[in-house]
């Protein structure tokens, strides 16, 4: 599958002109899209993203990123369930020297079983357990 996973604060820094990150972040999400690949992200990112816009830019805009990318053939969503849930739980605790989230563990998941090695993410986590991260804001 040609694809890219999308994390919540990728979404969230294509979403937020205010985000240091935006401009880089759409680029990256551009260059994705002219290479034809699809975006994967789950639900638990769903609700964080979703959340998170509502918070920091209000519920109107948290309504218009929905309406862009609900139903959309770009974008595929995983959900998690119990047995991803339980995947993730035990790299939550497994790697305790890390302050991964819960939803980062979530997302790890999918992304081995998906056999995904992008992101689209501002999310230093993501580098740390071995994805490559784009954009590379690093460089």
């Amino acid at each position: 599958m040609k694809a890219v996973f999308v994390d919540t604060a990728g979404w969230m820094a294509c979403a937020d002109e205010g985000d240091p990150a935006h401009r880089r972040a759409c680029g990256a999400r551009d260059a994705a899209l002219e290479r034809g690949e699809l975006f994967v992200a789950t639900d638990y990112v769903l609700d964080e993203t979703l959340t998170l816009i509502r918070m920091r830019l209000g519920l109107a805009a948290a309504e218009a990123w929905w309406d862009r990318i609900e139903g959309s053939a770009r974008v595929r969503w995983e959900w998690i369930g119990v047995s991803r849930a339980e995947k993730a739980r035990g790299l939550f605790f497994r790697h305790r020297d890390k302050d991964y989230s819960f939803t980062d563990c979530t997302s790890f998941v999918v992304m081995q079983e998906l056999k995904l090695k992008r992101v689209l993410t501002t999310d230093r986590h993501f580098r740390q357990i071995g994805f490559e991260v784009v954009p590379d804001l690093d460089g």
